[in-house]
């Protein structure tokens, strides 16, 4: 089993990362291999809804966007995602609501390849808007008829600077019980 995991956040080994690394020691202790993917400060952009990737159907994005054709591959051969975000303005960052768009129609138009998948969201938070982009990522799982375990409350943790997320001890522990969670889940199905 895999999962791979992308990191939304320009900062390498930010907050973000911090998070995504403490979901893998519980995943790789529990057999699974993981992936960390940086997203953050590449060069990709949305969907254009030219139509092509439905029309030729190899499962790829037909736009300049090959980081992110590399992040759909990614995610085709991972039997788990993981989308990391810090919270800017309320919402996902625009790497991974570019991923999202572009993955989602064109693994929605290619015969559903994300199905089945398990699908979990998690975000560094400076302060607030951490429903919404919670909402905007689980909706990226829901509609690609994947499944989201839940934790012991929203997938979040607190801080502003590099490494304050740390000091966040319900935060962390709220993303070491999803890391759980991600792990029996995918037990249960592969």
């Amino acid at each position: 089993m895999k999962v791979v995991a992308f990191n939304g956040s320009p900062r390498r080994e930010g907050n973000t990362a911090i998070l995504i690394d403490e979901m893998f020691k519980i995943l790789n202790a529990k057999g699974i291999e993981t992936e960390k993917i940086q997203l953050g400060n590449k060069p990709v952009h949305g969907c254009t809804a030219c139509g092509k990737c439905r029309e030729i159907q190899d499962g790829k994005c037909h736009i300049k966007n090959d980081h992110l054709n590399y992040c759909i591959e990614k995610m085709i051969e991972a039997d788990g995602i993981i989308l990391g975000s810090p919270v800017y303005f309320a919402d996902v960052t625009s790497e991974i609501k570019a991923l999202i768009d572009v993955a989602g129609y064109v693994t929605r138009g290619n015969g559903h390849l994300l199905k089945r998948k398990v699908g979990v969201g998690i975000m560094a938070i400076r302060r607030g808007g951490a429903l919404h982009t919670f909402e905007t990522m689980n909706n990226f799982f829901l509609i690609n008829q994947m499944i989201v375990p839940g934790s012991s409350y929203w997938n979040f943790a607190v801080g502003g600077k590099p490494g304050d997320v740390r000091n966040d001890e319900e935060g962390i522990q709220t993303i070491r019980t999803l890391a759980e969670n991600m792990a029996w889940t995918m037990k249960k199905l592969y």
